[in-house]
Parts: structure tokens; sequence; C-alpha cells
């Protein structure tokens, strides 16, 4: 049963009244239920008595739209109900308990999981929206009616969007755009999406909404004619293979042919005369029959068939997709499906809701949409913050589905774009954690392959292999995402501990003390108190990363001790503090400055940075004057005398303007045991050209071969190191 979205704004509708809407529920609930929910009527009219919306009608109006929605696609009383008191805890003085016991648990927790966290304290809007967002998510995997009453609720809101300020309006409908609608697709409730898609468009773009839909307006008289030949042409045909099946002609949204025309450059005359048409059988052997019928009548066009019904999509969609060559060249888009699949397309995990609690199973939609919520709670654990969530759900929500297989020929759902690390997280997380290498149909490929459908994949992996930060650069799929900045901050963890316990012993040593010794004498306990801090793990971490001063909190220590310390000897007026040594294995909480590029043997100095640990520089680097007038960020450092790992230094070679001289250098440079990691090329004039290479070196001793092995090219003019 399709769901009828018909209302309109405030202010042009004739208004649609507790009666209306229990008529419509005694259509199909029955009588005891029915009084229930007169019931929670009467117990929010009188909750939100005197509110008042910006259209100055009384605010339980709102709620009662709300739940002629869910209504509409035939919920069940308790989602009814909670539609009804959903703004109640939100912006009402009664609490979560008077609902338990007026309406039961279950009607409570509905509400609350709509509800907004009103009570806490959030930085910025942003910030907000996230942690809302994440709050409604996390109680739509405990019932997923939740999202079905918010996603009712925001499309009254959307409709009745008119009495917005402008700003506000616009904020809203980006909202929708970037989230709602989204989800509701994901949702695989097609008819909701549609309507929000259509009103974000209008409230976002209202100039841009009314030129299109004018050009819809005037264009569709001209499509009248050939519209009815096509579909008498099907229907005839139909008919002559004894085929009974329902024929639509379907027309794009506003929005669809706003984003096909922007994304894809195209006017509005080459995606208007697409013209689509559904039919709609009785079973999936039919579908394939009409299948087979179309492309008799009309000839496919190679490559855009899709069979959605062997391999549904991610929401649970399903339906046959062909594109032809109609009458006088004009494509026509088809989509054949049963009257089963034609409900759930429309109403996603709507559709049979009344049977969910039932006996019988949960539609394809339903199950689908149960699997991604398992991940998603998943995912939670792990998100730093709320926005990070946000980040990684609204990956998840814009798919544009291929299909893989695994080496034994299961078959895997991806978005479009995803590579084999993506896959190798879809199949598990310990597979993703391990994956070296991969193998697409039998051949090795980079890990930021994109990957097509057909494709068999097959991921290699190792023992004590590690994720790769530089995945993040190309994986889109939520589950790699979030797993990789997972275990890069677990490690990130175990090195900021390790460097901070270093960082706040050596500032207690050059004050004469020791971290031993504040440990023994009960001193790290009353700071770790005073910090607010559970373990001293805690306390090097937040050092390790930048976050806390080691020379403030190693005075904090000895002023704890309250006794006189005893100073290292001062020469020349100044007391020398033996250096942090660097040993080029700290990994994310030592980094190399890019403006100079310290490589070992360089004279270099440390800054202290929140967030980051230490950014080391060289001490000839120009950007030092800048972090002057911070003295208590500096750190003294020096390289240990066996360091390890290969560092990135930047040379610029001046070289005479002739064919073959960069392969001339890049193969000096290779013989003399060095990478090339970037080459730019600037042509200064006719005669000579400048090169700029980063290269890879064990040290200052390394660097300075290279550099002498180039003078002696015949084509090379000047060569210098850059940053110095």
């Amino acid at each position: 049963m399709a769901i009828a979205l018909t209302d309109r704004p405030a202010g042009g509708e004739s208004r649609f009244l507790i009666s209306d809407l229990i008529a419509m529920l005694e259509t199909y609930l029955p009588p005891e239920q029915v009084r229930e929910v007169y019931r929670a009527y009467l117990f929010g009219a009188e909750a939100h008595e005197g509110q008042h919306r910006l259209s100055g009608e009384p605010y339980i109006y709102h709620p009662i739209a709300v739940a002629r929605i869910l209504a509409e696609m035939r919920m069940d009383y308790q989602s009814i109900i909670a539609a009804i008191l959903h703004d109640v805890l939100e912006d009402t003085e009664i609490p979560k308990e008077d609902i338990v016991r007026e309406f039961g648990e279950a009607v409570a927790e509905l509400v609350d999981g709509v509800s907004k966290l009103e009570q806490m304290s959030f930085e910025n809007r942003a910030e907000a929206q996230a942690e809302n967002f994440r709050k409604m998510m996390l109680a739509m995997v405990r019932d997923i009616r939740v999202i079905l009453i918010k996603l009712a609720d925001r499309l009254h809101n959307m409709r009745t969007l008119g009495v917005m300020r402008p700003e506000k309006r616009r904020r809203i409908a980006r909202e929708t755009l970037e989230i709602y609608a989204p989800l509701a697709n994901r949702l695989g409730m097609n008819q909701v999406r549609l309507e929000l898609e259509d009103l974000g468009f209008a409230a976002l773009h209202p100039m841009r909404a009314r030129v299109l839909a004018e050009a819809v307006r005037r264009a569709r008289g001209n499509r009248k004619e050939i519209l009815h030949t096509i579909e008498t042409a099907i229907r005839r045909r139909l008919r002559q293979e004894g085929i009974e099946g329902e024929v639509r002609s379907r027309e794009k949204h506003l929005y669809s042919l706003y984003l096909k025309m922007k994304n894809k450059g195209l006017s509005f005359r080459e995606v208007f005369d697409v013209y689509a048409f559904r039919i709609i059988v009785d079973k999936p052997d039919t579908c394939y029959r009409v299948l087979g019928i179309m492309h008799n009548l009309y000839k496919p066009v190679p490559g855009k068939f899709k069979d959605y019904i062997a391999i549904p999509k991610s929401n649970g969609y399903q339906s046959l997709h062909t594109i032809l060559f109609g009458p006088h060249g004009v494509p026509i888009e088809v989509q054949i499906r049963t009257t089963d699949m034609d409900r759930v397309a429309e109403s996603g995990i709507a559709a049979h809701w009344l049977y969910k609690v039932g006996d019988e199973s949960p539609n394809t939609a339903q199950a689908r949409a149960r699997e991604w919520l398992l991940e998603l709670l998943e995912m939670q654990k792990h998100a730093g913050n709320s926005l990070e969530f946000l980040e990684n759900v609204k990956i998840d929500l814009f798919p544009e589905e291929v299909y893989v297989f695994t080496p034994r020929g299961d078959i895997m759902e991806l978005p479009r774009g995803a590579t084999p690390v993506d896959f190798a997280y879809a199949v598990h997380t310990e597979i993703g954690n391990t994956c070296i290498a991969a193998k697409i149909d039998r051949r090795l490929a980079p890990l930021r392959t994109p990957l097509k459908n057909g494709q068999t994949v097959e991921i290699i992996t190792a023992a004590g292999a590690h994720p790769n930060p530089a995945w993040l650069n190309f994986v889109v799929t939520a589950k790699a995402r979030y797993n990789i900045r997972h275990h890069l901050k677990r490690l990130r963890a175990g090195e900021a501990e390790a460097l901070g316990r270093r960082l706040l012993d050596k500032a207690l040593h050059d004050e004469g003390s020791s971290l031993e010794r504040m440990t023994a004498n009960g001193r790290l306990a009353r700071v770790l108190a005073a910090c607010n801090l559970d373990r001293p793990q805690d306390l090097f971490r937040e050092i390790g990363l930048g976050n806390r001063m080691p020379m403030l909190v190693a005075r904090q220590l000895l002023d704890a001790e309250s006794r006189p310390v005893e100073h290292r000897p001062v020469r020349g007026g100044r007391r020398r503090h033996a250096p942090l040594l660097i040993k080029g294995t700290e990994g994310m909480v030592v980094s190399f400055a890019k403006c100079c590029r310290p490589i070992p043997g360089d004279p270099i100095v440390g800054f202290v940075s929140a967030g980051r640990g230490i950014v080391v520089h060289t001490q000839y680097c120009r950007n030092l004057a800048d972090y002057r007038n911070q003295p208590e960020k500096w750190v003294e450092v020096d390289w240990e005398p066996r360091v390890e790992g290969e560092y990135p230094a930047e040379i610029r070679v001046e070289v005479a303007n002739q064919k073959g001289v960069l392969a001339t250098v890049a193969s000096v440079i290779a013989e003399m045991g060095s990478n090339i990691e970037n080459v730019s090329i600037e042509e200064r004039d006719g005669m000579n050209t400048a090169m700029r290479f980063t290269l890879t070196v064990y040290d200052r001793k390394h660097l300075a071969r290279i550099m002498r092995r180039l003078r002696r090219i015949k084509l090379v003019l000047r060569i210098s190191r850059v940053g110095r």
C-alpha cells in the first residue's frame, strides 16, 4: 500500500483533528488500542496547554499531524502514541516517569529516543546536532521505530517551514538534505525521502526550485503524446503475452532533476527527455518474463541493465532496471517489480509493520536495517566524539552499491568507490587490520584500487601487520574508517604514554629529582588527584600529546614535595639540561616539521604542540621566530647516536634545459640508495630549469653524499638544500 503523504503547509490546509486521526486508526487498529491513542491525545493536549507554534496554531496540532503520517504508514498504536507525546519531555515539565506510568516503558523509551539533549551544554551548534543525532541513532538501535517517528516529525516540520526565519529555514533544509533524506533512503522509505528532498530543495534554493518547476510545467505538455504512445505499446504487448500488470509512467522529482543537471553538467532537456515507466506484476518469475518482453519491444541500451531482485540494494530495495531505445530514439527507463517489492520500495522498514511483532519474519528492508544498526552500535563505541560518529554515519548514508565476490563465490555489497581495504574490513575487522596486499581477479593490485562490479577479491594478510594511516586517504566505508582510526588511536596512546614518561622524568632530572622518587613518596598520587586523573598513565599520555607541559607538571610535583630542590650546576648564568634524545621510533607523537625537514645530524629543537606531541625543527628554521614568545613550550632535543629509519629531505637542483636531464638526475639519486617521494619542475627560462626533489635519506651524511654525486653531473649547474 502506497503512503499518501498529502499534507499542506499551515494556513493552506483543512485542519486535521484528533477525530480524523481516530477515524483513520479505526480502519486497522482494534478498539482498545484506539482508545489508548485518544487517552494519549488528552494527556498531550494538557501537557502542551498554552503552547503555540510560530504559525499561531495550538502546539498539539503538530503531534497530531506527525501521528497522521505514521497512521498513513499503518504503524502500530505504540508508535502513534509516542508521536503524539514526542515533544512532551523536551517542551514541558512532565518527567519520563509519568509517561512510563501512564503508557508503559516501550512508549516512554520511544519518546525519550526522539527527544533532544536540551539539558546538556555544547561548545557549538555542530557539536549539539551531532550529539543529538548520536543519541537518536543509539535509541534507534534499541527500537527502530524511533527513526520512523523522527522522520515523520521532520516531514511535518518541513511541510510547515514557511513561517521560519530565512536563515533557520536554510539551516533546517540543509540538515534535512544531508542527514534525514539520506536516512530515509537508507531505510528504504522512498516516498518519505522524495518529499523531504523536494521540500528541502525548495527551502534551501527557492529560486532554483521555482525556475525548474516552471520548466517542468512547460515541458510536460509536449511529453503527453509520447508517454501515451509508449504506455499503450507496453500494455498491448503485455496483453498479447497474457500477463496482467500495472503500468505507470513516472516523472523525476525536482531535486533528482537538479542533482543530475548539477553533477553531470547536463541541460534540462537532456535530463527531462528520459521517459520513465514502472511495471508491477504478481511474482518474481513474471518480472523476468516482462524484462524479455520489453527487450523485444524496444532495443536495450548496452550496459544499462541492473538486477536488484537477485542482488537487493542495502536498504532491501528489489526491482529490475533497464533502459531502452524508444520511439524516435528517446531513452526509456523501465522498472519491473512485484506488488510486495513495490510496497517495500515505497515504505521500506515501515512496510508490513503490523506483522513485524508476530510470528512472521521481518521483511528484507527491516532485516537489512537491523544489520546496519548493529554496525552503527559497534561504530559509536570507538568514535572519539559525536562529530566523528556523525561523519562516519554520513559516509554510510550515500551508498552507490558495487557487488564483488569472495574467493568462495559469496557476494559482498560495498559502496561505489570501495577499495580492497574496505572489502577486507567488510569481511572481518581482523582481516582488515592485518591486510598487506590484495588480488583482484587473481592478479595483485594496489590496495587503493577502486573495485568494480563482478570482480573477485582476495585479501592477503600477515600476522603482526597493522593498519596504515595512509589508508584513511582512500577508504570509503565507515567501518573501515573507524577501525583504522581506532587502531591508530590505541597506537598513538601507547606512544604518547612512553614519550610523556620520558619528558616528565627528564624535567624532574633537570631539577635534581626523579619520577621514581615522586612515585615512592606519594607526590605523584597527589598531583593526579589535583588534575582529576585516575592513573599515572593518563598523566603521561596528556604530557606526550602536548596537552600538559612537562616542566609545569614537574614543578607541581616539586611544590607538592615542599622541600628545597637540589639544582644542577649552572654554567654561564644558565642551567644546562640534558636533552631529550630522539630515536626515530617514537611514532605519531614526535613529528618532523615540513618547513625545514630535519634529518639525523642536524642541530634540532623541539616544540610541544597540543594534540600532536613534539614537533621537531632544525635550529636554523625560519619559522622558529614565530615561537620565541612561548619559551615554556620548547624542549631541548638531540638525536640518539644510532637513529633508525629514513627521513624526507628537500633539495633544489638547477640544470641545463636538455632532453633526458630529469632521468639522469633521478637515476643517480636511485644509485645512491635514496627514494624520490616527490618532484616538481619549474622552467625558469629557455636555457635552465629548476627541479625540487623530496628524497628519503638516513642522515645528514647520506644527503651530503647524494648532493656531491649530483654536482658531478655536467648538466647540473647549482644544488642546494631547501629549508636552510
